[in-house]
């Protein structure tokens, strides 16, 4: 009889796990099939993922963008998780008013869109020299008040007890942060790192402002340069979007469960 009640929901959930999958497949799908079978709406596989492959190797610096793509994300990635997780470990643990004030302020940051800096902070790039370099593509998002925000939340729950019995034992601030605060917290870290590195790999107005070299692109750049122009091959397209969507999903595929906890830390 319970198995009956939750008839419905099992169809349901059914569906909609279909409809959330399908436009993965469909993708898929398209990079082995010619521009005209995906006009068609043809969504079974094809036999010309060769001839694609060979156009866009020919037409795009595929294995280039993939590696700048790498290397700006992880980096970006590493730099920024640090930082913000330090900002959340000293707002939360060496909590004060002034440190409640400034935090607020910081949070009103987040109101600022990005386009409104986007001009001083390519002027600052420029005279500093870091066009076309991973300093220019990462040095604007290291530290954001969202990660933060939730490092600040996630720190709640650190044993506070801990860091005096190390302060008793000689353990110095850093040595606290370094050797116990970040054990205990790799949920969050895991969490921080996949949401960092999906933006990062995900970039494009910025990295297309910052990165003016063709040899320093990106693959979200390499995906804008396949849909430009006046003849587009969707069959090529959708291939470079399937490179460009490969790397994201082992990430959280692997750290899914790392990502949940710390995700629901930051709202407890």
């Amino acid at each position: 009889m319970v198995q009956r009640r939750l008839i419905p929901s099992y169809i349901f959930l059914i569906i909609v796990s279909f409809i959330s999958v399908f436009p993965l497949y469909w993708m898929m799908t398209a990079a082995t099939n010619t521009t005209v079978d995906v006009a068609r709406g043809k969504i079974i596989f094809g036999s010309h993922l060769a001839e694609n492959m060979s156009k866009l190797l020919a037409g795009q610096n595929l294995w280039g963008s993939m590696g700048n793509s790498f290397l700006y994300s992880l980096a970006q990635t590493l730099v920024a998780i640090f930082v913000c997780s330090l900002a959340g470990y000293g707002f939360e643990l060496y909590h004060d008013n002034a440190k409640d004030r400034l935090f607020a302020i910081l949070l009103l940051a987040m109101m600022v869109p990005g386009v409104a800096t986007m001009i001083p902070l390519f002027k600052m790039m420029s005279k500093m020299g870091f066009l076309n370099t991973v300093w220019g593509f990462m040095l604007p998002a290291i530290s954001t008040p969202f990660l933060i925000m939730m490092f600040r939340q996630n720190s709640r729950s650190f044993p506070v007890d801990i860091m005096e019995a190390a302060r008793i034992d000689g353990l110095s601030e850093f040595g606290i942060y370094w050797r116990m605060y970040m054990p205990v917290m790799k949920a969050t870290y895991a969490a921080a790192g996949v949401i960092t590195f999906m933006n990062a790999w995900n970039a494009y107005l910025w990295p297309r402002v910052v990165m003016t070299d063709p040899k320093a692109q990106t693959m979200p750049m390499l995906i804008a340069n396949l849909a430009a122009g006046y003849s587009v091959d969707y069959g090529v397209l959708m291939l470079g979007v399937l490179f460009c969507s490969i790397p994201t999903m082992i990430v959280f595929f692997v750290l899914q469960k790392q990502f949940a906890e710390g995700i629901t830390g930051s709202v407890k």
